[in-house]
């Protein structure tokens, strides 16, 4: 999607049960923080290496998003995440592995939320078939509880309850 382009974003998560893919690709430090904690209207500042990016989005439904993503100066990405963050910032390393046809965005969770590994993918469609890679454990893409501004307000260390793979 090109910059300030209107998509939809269309995905799906799973959990990462082990980690047979880290030799695949190395990773992208990220760290990213929330402007607005309303799950219906998310805008998210995030700094990927030495990128720096704000992303609105608009819920259509669990699995369907608007989005809309401009890339913003560094200092200014920096200043916002330290002086309007909302909640706790999300510290982690992506990983971009290529699997029969599609690429999986893999995110290790660090700081409060260490010990989450969560697998994403984009799809054109709802539809769309996907083949999962051996590394995929349960799907989570209809709980909220894993979605990165649910984890900035209750992250993965406070839950008394963790879902197993």
């Amino acid at each position: 999607m090109p910059d300030g382009a209107m998509g939809r974003e269309i995905e799906r998560k799973f959990l990462v049960k082990d980690t047979s893919w880290e030799n695949e690709a190395p990773g992208i430090p990220c760290i990213q923080g929330y402007l607005s904690l309303d799950p219906d209207r998310v805008v998210r500042v995030r700094i990927m290496g030495k990128d720096a990016r704000i992303t609105i989005k608009s819920r259509i439904s669990n699995r369907i998003r608007r989005e809309f993503e401009y890339p913003i100066p560094l200092e200014d990405a920096e200043e916002m995440l330290e002086k309007l963050a909302l909640g706790s910032l999300i510290d982690k390393t992506r990983h971009f592995i290529d699997f029969k046809g599609h690429t999986w965005e893999i995110d290790r969770f660090e700081g409060e939320n260490s010990g989450l590994i969560i697998a994403e993918v984009e799809l054109a469609g709802v539809d769309e078939e996907v083949e999962l890679p051996p590394w995929i454990g349960m799907e989570v893409t209809d709980d909220p509880r894993y979605l990165n501004i649910s984890l900035c307000q209750t992250p993965y260390s406070s839950w008394n309850v963790k879902t197993t793979i």
